[in-house]
């Protein structure tokens, strides 16, 4: 009886301690006639003020005529909090699911709007993160008056390229890219995406030099950096140098290092079909066949030497190569090492193509 009244009077004592102080969550209001969730966010710098422009579009799924609304601000919540002054609904950044960066914008840094994001335990740590060109805003308000909503779109989009791994487009999320920014031997990468008029087009893979966009890769350089990462299929690897496009791609890449990291070795095995020839390209035998794969392995030999040396000259590592270092019980390898030996590597690259021809070959 003493040990229950003596426990009875410290868990009341504690109740005491906790309420004056503030500690007891006040609770929320999520009355879904009330609350407005957002679906994206759309972060624009390169201010003279240094203030940012963020905009959102609403309402996400309701039958109400949809609008863009914008603020200037000097601080990502600061535009959060105005929202919901020239909203009547309250807004709810918990179903944000896309975060658009202007390029000016990643060019300085994304650390801090990053980690204003993750302080918010209502955010999801699965939301695309993108970098765009052009007037997003107009993009958007060309879309208003269509019966499907524009940012429901843009995710499933993203969502669909995620879930079936292909590389016709880069998809990152937010704690993919917090992975890579807080790694000692990789950095990230994202999606650039332009808007143009009521089109928003694909135009390659944003490097990143720790926070800041440093570099962006296109076309031909972009298909052949998604094989190299993490294997991934590509539907059509076009080489117009060789008139000549390859269909239904899937690499798997081997890559060792020398135990005193002065050499990078990497083995390509391609596996795929030619899809198209242009009209003076002909395969009518077994050795018009093998010249020709000969030839495009050598063609991507040196695409991909030339890819890695460009990003052995800006110090970066978006492949996640400096991973190969790590290994069971010994100490990690520090960035300003993994740079210094990064920088100045020797690479040789082995391709080797199994492709199927457009027609038999005697």
């Amino acid at each position: 009886m003493t040990r229950f009244l003596r426990t009875t009077i410290v868990l009341l004592a504690s109740s005491l301690m906790i309420l004056p102080c503030g500690c007891v969550p006040l609770p929320e209001n999520n009355m879904i006639e009330e609350i407005t969730p957002i679906i994206f966010w759309s972060v624009k710098g390169g201010r003279e003020d240094g203030k940012i422009t963020i905009s959102t579009l609403v309402p996400p799924l309701s039958k109400e005529k949809k609008r863009v609304l914008t603020l200037n601000v000097s601080l990502l919540n600061e535009g959060n909090k105005g929202f919901n002054l020239i909203y009547h609904n309250e807004l709810k950044a918990g179903q944000i699911r896309l975060l658009f960066v202007d390029e000016a914008y990643a060019k300085r840094g994304l650390t801090s709007l990053i980690n204003t994001v993750l302080t918010d335990p209502n955010i999801s740590k699965r939301l695309f993160l993108v970098i765009t060109k052009g007037n997003f805003d107009e993009f958007l308000a060309k879309h208003l008056d269509e019966k499907d909503s524009i940012d429901f779109y843009l995710y499933r989009m993203f969502k669909h390229y995620e879930k079936k791994k292909q590389g016709e487009i880069t998809v990152v999320n937010l704690h993919q890219f917090m992975k890579m920014l807080y790694s000692q031997v990789s950095d990230p990468q994202l999606p650039v995406f332009r808007a143009e008029g009521e089109q928003l087009l694909y135009e390659g893979t944003a490097l990143f030099d720790w926070d800041r966009m440093v570099a962006e890769i296109r076309g031909q350089d972009d298909q052949i950096s998604q094989l190299l990462y993490r294997d991934r299929f590509v539907r059509y690897l076009v080489l117009p140098d060789l008139s000549v496009t390859l269909g239904h791609i899937r690499a798997h890449t081997r890559k060792k290092l020398t135990s005193d990291l002065s050499s990078l070795s990497i083995e390509i095995d391609v596996k795929g079909r030619i899809d198209e020839l242009d009209s003076l390209t002909r395969i009518e035998d077994n050795f018009q066949y093998v010249a020709l794969t000969q030839k495009i392995e050598r063609y991507l030999e040196e695409n991909v030497f030339h890819l890695l040396s460009q990003m052995q000259h800006l110090r970066i590592d978006p492949l996640q190569i400096g991973g190969l270092t790590i290994k069971p019980f010994s100490r990690p390898i520090t960035r300003d090492t993994w740079d210094r030996h990064w920088s100045t590597m020797k690479i040789n690259v082995k391709v080797r193509l199994h492709l199927e021809p457009l027609t038999k070959v005697k």
